[in-house]
């Protein structure tokens, strides 16, 4: 064989790797992004509405700093939104005491989470979506599994989502703070928007996907 047909086979054989190789990447995954979302109480609001026979008392807690993990490719979201039981008020006194003392229980009980655990629908890595989170939600010191929807934003830097839920806390066991003369809801809408800053990280895709 001459060196001419040397260097034409060379070159065969090398389109051939090169044709292998093409058709051999799109059944490689992509690595997944994992990517941290910082939780900013001073930008997240928890605000709580319920219905009574005369008015609608409306209230606030204060959310505490953390964090929560989330991976694009299993929908695995991970880590807790931890809210300050004892920071809820309603600008009036002695409904609060009473809040505090017979409903929340907030010395023995100072903290409302929920720990997600997953997504249902694709969260966009730009722009918003909507999806159901899933999770579980403690008060009271009692853990409940709850599906809730959210509308998500995401930024190159920052984040937000925005929820809507009922508690219904008389099925619940919590105390029903109704008097004889003051008849209330037996549960109560959360309004929950969270907000911080982002960090995306390059995760490798088999560890992602356990």
């Amino acid at each position: 064989m001459g060196i001419i047909d040397r260097i034409a086979m060379s070159d065969t054989n090398a389109r051939v790797v090169l044709i292998a190789a093409a058709l051999l990447i799109p059944a490689i995954p992509a690595a997944a992004q994992q990517t941290t979302l910082a939780i900013d109480p001073a930008r997240t609001t928890v605000n709580f509405t319920l219905d009574a026979a005369l008015h609608t008392v409306h209230g606030t807690f204060r959310a505490k700093p953390g964090e929560l993990e989330f991976n694009s490719a299993s929908e695995k979201l991970s880590g807790e939104i931890d809210v300050d039981a004892k920071s809820g008020n309603t600008s009036n006194g002695m409904r609060d005491r009473k809040m505090h003392k017979d409903v929340l229980e907030s010395e023995r009980f100072p903290d409302i989470s929920f720990r997600p655990d997953h997504v249902e629908g694709t969260v966009a890595s730009q722009g918003k979506s909507s999806v159901k989170v899933h999770g579980m939600f403690r008060i009271h010191g009692i853990d409940r599994e709850i599906d809730v929807p959210a509308q998500v934003e995401m930024f190159k830097d920052h984040w937000s989502a925005a929820v809507h839920f009922t508690v219904p806390y008389a099925k619940w066991g919590i105390k029903n703070p109704s008097t004889l003369f003051l008849r209330v809801s037996d549960s109560v809408e959360i309004d929950l928007v969270v907000a911080g800053a982002t960090v995306q990280h390059a995760a490798e895709y088999r560890g992602a996907a356990q």
